[in-house]
């Protein structure tokens, strides 16, 4: 991409006013080259899952009749909390089954890539100076705006027209309610479309900008999490809730559309603050800035690990906060499964662990938190490959500073940094379970049923960093699909009935279930050596590759 496939009709003396969405269809058209393989990527992915989600529940049940002892799940608070509001459960078939179980995962899938193909497109382009430099050819002040919205808007109607063939043409599931399912996911798509469209106004980082739009998600979640729980259906407190919009529409039952109004009226609402902010600031510029740094820096930043953990405190801060949220409400729903041990089928208390309910679902709820441990693991090694990227780590190592130190400077902080949030998360677990309970017997085996988890999330981190070695460009997506499938194979692999070969691969499925189970020391061991092998391997890579050109 160069100035001059830009500017063949740039009007001589620079006097000349250019319209605001001048060059759209051009800077379109370099979008489309630039992400032919990675937004590809992304609509196979949403298209292949919904195409599993669907067909994956007729797998599991023979008929309807053996499908009626799998919704004991959703008619259950914890069902709720994790899947949505559970219409049609009284009379289920398979195609409820679909937009009750699996949508929800769907959608959230749709959003991130919704909202990361924005930034990078908008923020990313201003950060890295591209932005700059298209603006100095006959480009219109709104024309990449308006191009990744194009982009991302026609990267959604893809995605909505595959979900629709998965489940209806292919799974044989009612047209108008699989129609909904695939419009359903458009609108969510387009609602956090807007998001990104305004955050990256708003920050000056793509980081920052993908922080607040993440932010925005995980809230949402939250929000449906406490108003589906409520009840079956959802509470008014689900109404609150992006997702939940979707999710009201409750396809194959009674297949409402007025509620997409609510994302569809938010998304173009955000969509014009977008526009309307992007001219109330310079390119490159934010409407919320950066903090002026201290006039003298701290002694600490003069060392290696002060500016590792510089760097990464903002990642480790937010995503302990979450966390501990999330933990401090996870465990107050202990008394919740003490009221429904009995009512559970057999499917979820495999899931749980074992015949102690309490004790198996504290224990699922440890596994369930750290997954996410290992995801803010994938994200700090991120954070590594974005100061090579950006430069900063070339500059650090022009001073008297080896490769091995400046990478395990920052390895050191973040394992600490992850082993904190684990005693964090059990901790926040093991107070509110004990307050629920009445009951702080509990206490000791959380928090070591969280560091129990330790040795999947060192060997999650250690994969990641081997690839950061020596094909960086790889880490990050390697990184987040082991995350994913992790996820999928703990929620849903027992319920699945995933071959045993695959369930190998997840990291998170070979340690005993603590406390319901004694901890065995071989899986430790290999998840451990695994993780330990994939550092040194990585550090070794990382001596011996050019910076910044793998």
């Amino acid at each position: 991409m160069t100035a001059e496939t830009l500017s063949p009709t740039a009007p001589s003396g620079g006097a000349a006013e250019v319209a605001p969405l001048a060059r759209t269809g051009a800077m379109l058209r370099f979008m489309l080259r630039r992400d032919r393989i990675r937004l590809s990527i992304w609509v196979l992915a949403c298209g292949l899952l919904a195409m599993y989600f669907a067909n994956a529940i007729q797998l599991i049940a023979e008929d309807e009749t053996e499908l009626a002892h799998l919704v004991v799940l959703f008619n259950d608070p914890v069902g709720r909390l994790m899947t949505g509001p559970a219409y049609g459960m009284e009379e289920p078939t398979f195609e409820r089954f679909f937009s009750a179980g699996y949508v929800l995962f769907l959608y959230i899938l749709i959003a991130l890539m919704s909202f990361f193909l924005m930034i990078r497109h908008t923020r990313l382009e201003e950060q890295t100076g591209r932005a700059e430099l298209m603006r100095a050819n006959v480009v219109g002040r709104h024309a990449t705006l308006t191009a990744a919205l194009l982009l991302t808007t026609g990267a959604n109607l893809v995605v909505a027209v595959l979900v629709w063939v998965a489940s209806g043409p292919i799974a044989g599931y009612a047209s108008g309610g699989s129609a909904l399912v695939a419009a359903g996911g458009f609108c969510v798509g387009l609602l956090f479309m807007g998001v990104a469209a305004t955050t990256a106004q708003l920050s000056e980082s793509s980081r920052g900008a993908s922080a607040m739009a993440g932010a925005v998600l995980g809230l949402a979640y939250l929000i449906r999490m406490g108003g589906d729980m409520a009840e079956q259906g959802g509470s008014t407190l689900s109404w609150f809730s992006p997702l939940g919009w979707a999710q009201q529409t409750a396809p194959y039952v009674e297949d409402r559309w007025w509620p997409l109004l609510l994302p569809l009226s938010f998304a173009a609402s955000l969509v014009t603050l977008g526009f309307w902010l992007s001219t109330r600031r310079d390119v490159g510029a934010s409407l919320v800035p950066s903090r002026m740094g201290r006039a003298a820096a701290r002694p600490s930043l003069g060392t290696a690990a002060g500016m590792a953990g510089r760097g990464l405190q903002g990642v480790l801060r937010g995503w302990t906060i979450a966390l501990v949220l999330a933990a401090l409400m996870f465990g107050g729903y202990a008394q919740s499964m003490v009221d429904a041990a009995d009512g559970l089928p057999e499917e979820i208390a495999m899931i749980m662990s074992g015949d102690d309910m309490v004790l198996g679902y504290l224990a699922y709820m440890s596994l369930f938190l750290a997954l996410f441990v290992a995801a803010a693991g994938v994200s700090g090694v991120q954070l590594l490959r974005s100061e090579e990227v950006q430069g900063r780590a070339e500059f650090a190592l022009s001073l008297p500073l080896s490769r091995s130190r400046w990478l395990g400077s920052h390895l050191a902080v973040l394992l600490s940094g992850l082993v904190a949030m684990l005693l964090l998360v059990g901790l926040g677990t093991a107070i509110s379970a004990s307050a629920a309970l009445g009951d702080a017997g509990h206490f000791g085996v959380l928090l070591l049923g969280s560091l129990h988890q330790l040795p999947a999330v060192l060997a999650v981190v250690g994969l990641v960093v081997a690839l950061f070695g020596w094909l960086p460009r790889a880490g990050g997506t390697v990184g987040w699909v082991l995350i994913a499938f992790a996820g999928i194979a703990t929620n849903f692999g027992p319920l699945l009935d995933l071959p045993q070969a695959v369930l190998n691969l997840n990291p998170f499925g070979h340690l005993a279930a603590y406390p319901v189970e004694d901890p065995t020391l071989a899986p430790i061991l290999w998840l451990t050596g695994i993780g330990v092998t994939g550092i040194v391997v990585g550090m070794a890579g990382w001596r011996s590759r050019e910076i910044n050109r793998v």
